[in-house]
């Protein structure tokens, strides 16, 4: 099996934070975990999509759920490493998108992982997908939209 690679344009990122790999979050390996990545990834997705004014759900009932998620491994991660989470969006279509992060330890400037979430715009009262809302869309009026 071909392995995943992923690469994203560098103008895409409009976010960034950091996050400190806590003990809790150390493996057999002694590194960070793949469980714990995947929370550091959804946490923040969390803090970007908030400080966009994104909410996790409308009053309607609509918001944006997860997809898939891809991850790909460079370097590993310790106890008490911080971690740069920069984050953008890409490829949006009629329903959504992708959320991409580039996750790098600023102390020696390594490149630790890369990731991309895929997301869709769903109504959880009708448990249907739905259309991307014109303001999230208007947001991020940068992105290469292809609908």
């Amino acid at each position: 099996m071909a392995r995943l690679q992923l690469h994203f344009p560098e103008d895409q990122y409009c976010y960034s934070t950091l996050l400190t790999v806590r003990v809790t979050d150390i493996n057999g390996g002694n590194h960070l975990g793949n469980d714990s990545m995947i929370s550091m990834i959804s946490e923040a997705r969390a803090r970007f999509l908030f400080e966009f004014g994104v909410p996790e759900t409308e009053g309607d009932g609509t918001g944006i759920i997860v997809t898939d998620l891809a991850t790909t491994y460079r370097a590993e991660a310790h106890a008490r490493d911080g971690l740069l989470f920069e984050v953008g969006v890409m490829d949006f279509n009629k329903y959504g998108g992708d959320i991409t992060f580039r996750i790098t330890r600023p102390r020696d400037q390594a490149l630790v992982a890369m990731a991309k979430s895929g997301f869709v715009f769903y109504n959880y009262k009708t448990s249907q997908v739905v259309a991307m809302p014109d303001a999230f869309r208007n947001k991020f009026a940068r992105v290469n939209q292809v609908d």
